[in-house]
């Protein structure tokens, strides 16, 4: 019993991939600590685990030959950025020249692609590291090379790593997608409450966050399955793959939105019925879960029947108030039906994860890859961001400021050890205010902490060796929580940097100038956002308004199209939903970042927040009319769908033209769709009243959106 549990258990965090990214970081920092401490050559330790600290911050999760590219990559920068601060040191005219123009010509370099973000910001996380100790270097080549040294070890590691190991990161990130959808499952389930006084917008809300992470998830995931998919690593892809598509497929049902429950919750508020609709849904969220641990552990699944008797019970129920023949409940019926309809497909396709049958998705299995295409493609994407109204230009420019300044504050005032300034200022000032504001209250929060933890420490760990411990067990700890926990990510950077000090004497001499360096950099980081080049999110919600009303547009375009041709899960079809979904998600962050900008800097919140409940809920409609797509064999009825789906089309088109500042008029549009509407005729075809009656949902909400829309200040 206990080495089963023991066995499950190291499988549990072998497989996490936070603890496997740790596991890295601790060989990387024991291979050249063990050796330094024996070979008594403590002063290179320091250098060297810097360096392994930026080759770490670098790394992409790519296939094999592509993270031999970007190691490449990464040690010519992190060589560039190293010997220009040696050469340029002793000259500080040129020093500042060159730290502003390197800083711009860095940032930009990430527009390459996702895997030269974290390449770009490491070379300056570099430059600055070089800066440290650059007054006391005896030659040129000495500290750039240990710097260079500690990021080429752990990129070998890493590619060692990669090459034995190479379908853990991937696994993982599918895993997080079932993770993410088994918490949307359980937020849906609670729409399906039979009272017809409760409130629901507090779970719209709550809905929209739960589809921002299940698209973000998705997002990830299509990124590893890119890099993946390549080699001896296509055939593990391809189940991966396929479960990608299980999971966009759920995803779009789960999002769905057939009627408005409330009105549900009001006409079966004394039956069983939404009840069962809960315990479905809790039922599958539960199956995602379990599809979650497996796949993160690497086990098989096996699916349980326990949501098909729950299928079973609510096909019983629904029967049974169908048989009563209530007139009121007619229409109702049939939305619940329709539901049920669409949570047996989600049982279906949830089952198919025990084989991950790729016959069922043959038709095209190919993923769109947003990251430019060879040289000409990249330096195209980089030109692009070369104006100032581009996002990435402005941050480039304030951070080059913001690092010149520091620069000048340093020799200025002649400070000694004030490159934490620039450090500190680095890791601060991020794109947007709102993300500046809360690094920079984590970072004061967890340098604060972290000192005053590591003055007991150095008093208590004397030893040498003691303190080499200490120090692994930081750098290990910061990795851990980097991207979770960004405070307690910099209370153990900082206990690592006062260690790695200590070896040299100057443990104690930092503390106080780590203090005032985090404070100084914080205000530059601060000022240069808010004042240099701002980017306030309130200029920016109208065009992604805009933007987003047109994906959900040629998303619901793409869909109608399917029901004259037949269900096709195309290429162009699966862009269309992740596009939607993706504006659904910029908007909500450009609404949420906002609110965390100065006051004077925001619009009207309440109508913001009402605008993007009304957006979500207009998504939510189209993909009820994507997840029951069938041909419609009917002329009759196919031109009936046509003719209002161009009312739709002309009104979606038209909002999104007010949001740019045009005036369109679509009074006569709404006349057109009520005149179409009329000559329809109740029948048995499920799926045309299907669609009639999303649009007619679609249509309500209209005449709120347009009215937010012209009462919105800009």
């Amino acid at each position: 019993m206990f080495s089963t549990t023991f066995s499950n258990a190291l499988r549990y965090y072998w497989t996490n991939g936070r603890f496997n990214y740790s596991l890295r970081v601790f060989i990387a920092l024991i291979g050249i600590i063990l050796p330094c401490w024996y070979l008594k050559q403590t002063a290179a330790i320091t250098p060297l685990v810097l360096g392994i600290i930026a080759g770490a911050l670098a790394e992409t999760d790519t296939n094999l030959k592509a993270k031999s590219k970007a190691l490449l990559v990464t040690l010519t920068c992190f060589a560039i950025a190293a010997f220009s601060i040696e050469i340029l040191f002793p000259y500080p005219w040129l020093f500042a020249l060159g730290l502003g123009a390197s800083t711009v010509i860095f940032i930009l370099l990430g527009a390459m692609g996702s895997r030269y973000q974290p390449i770009a910001f490491s070379s300056l996380l570099l430059a600055v590291y070089t800066m440290l100790d650059a007054k006391n270097s005896t030659n040129m080549w000495q500290q750039p090379m240990l710097l260079l040294g500690g990021a080429a070890w752990f990129g070998v590691l890493s590619l060692v790593w990669r090459y034995r190991w190479p379908r853990l990161s991937l696994q993982q990130n599918i895993a997080n997608v079932f993770s993410t959808l088994h918490q949307f499952f359980e937020t849906k389930s609670q729409l399906f409450y039979p009272l017809g006084s409760y409130d629901v917008k507090p779970l719209r809300l709550q809905s929209v966050q739960r589809n921002t992470e299940v698209v973000n998830a998705l997002n990830n995931a299509k990124r590893s399955l890119l890099q993946y998919n390549t080699g001896r690593e296509r055939t593990f892809s391809n189940r991966y793959l396929t479960l990608y598509f299980v999971a966009q497929d759920v995803h779009e049902r789960i999002n769905a939105s057939h009627y408005l429950y409330h009105e549900l919750a009001k006409t079966f508020q004394y039956n069983d019925v939404l009840f069962r609709f809960e315990r479905l849904l809790q039922e599958q969220a539960r199956v995602c879960e379990r599809i979650a641990e497996k796949l993160a552990k690497g086990e098989p699944y096996r699916h349980q029947h326990h949501s098909v008797h729950r299928l079973d019970e609510l096909r019983l129920s629904i029967q049974h108030l169908e048989t009563q023949s209530h007139p009121a409940w007619r229409e109702p019926l049939r939305q619940l039906h329709f539901l049920y309809q669409n949570l047996a497909k989600i049982e279906q396709l949830l089952s198919q994860v025990s084989q991950a049958d790729i016959s069922a998705y043959s038709q095209e299995r190919e993923l769109r890859d947003d990251d430019p295409k060879g040289f000409a493609g990249r330096w195209q994407r980089v030109k692009q961001h070369c104006q100032l109204s581009s996002p990435l230009m402005r941050h480039a420019i304030r951070l080059s400021i913001a690092l010149v300044g520091g620069y000048a504050i340093i020799q200025g005032l002649e400070m000694e050890r004030g490159y934490w300034i620039l450090l500190t200022t680095l890791f601060v000032c991020q794109q947007s205010y709102s993300a500046t504001r809360i690094r920079l209250k984590e970072r004061v929060g967890g340098t604060l902490g972290g000192l005053l933890a590591g003055i007991p420490m150095l008093l208590l760990l004397p030893s040498i060796e003691g303190q080499l411990v200490m120090m692994v067990i930081s750098g290990v700890l910061f990795f851990y929580y980097r991207q979770h926990n960004y405070a307690l990510a910099t209370f153990y950077i900082t206990l690592l940097v006062m260690l790695c000090f200590n070896q040299i004497g100057e443990g104690f001499a930092v503390v106080l100038p780590r203090l005032y360096d985090t404070l100084t950099g914080c205000l530059l980081a601060v000022l240069v956002v808010t004042f240099i080049l701002p980017d306030w999110q309130s200029k920016r919600l109208k065009p992604i308004m805009a933007s987003t009303i047109t994906a959900h547009r040629d998303y619901l375009a793409q869909i109608i199209v399917q029901y004259r041709l037949g269900k096709n899960d195309s290429l162009a079809y699966r862009v269309s939903r992740r596009d939607a979904h993706n504006q659904d998600v910029a908007l909500n962050t450009v609404i949420s970042n906002m609110l965390k900008e100065p006051e004077r800097h925001q619009i009207d919140i309440e109508a913001c927040y009402r605008f993007m409940s009304l957006s979500n809920a207009l998504l939510s409609y189209i993909s009820a009319i994507g997840a029951h797509r069938a041909q419609l064999d009917e002329e009759q009825i196919h031109q009936l769908v046509a003719q209002t789906h161009r009312t739709i089309h002309y009104q979606l088109t038209a909002l999104s033209q007010r949001l740019n500042g045009e005036k369109v008029d679509v009074s006569q549009c709404i006349e057109t769709f009520d005149d179409a509407l009329k000559q329809w005729q109740e029948s048995d075809n499920m799926v045309a009243s299907l669609i009639v009656q999303q649009l007619r949902l679609i249509q309500a909400i209209f005449p709120e959106m347009f009215s937010l829309v012209d009462n919105l200040k800009r």
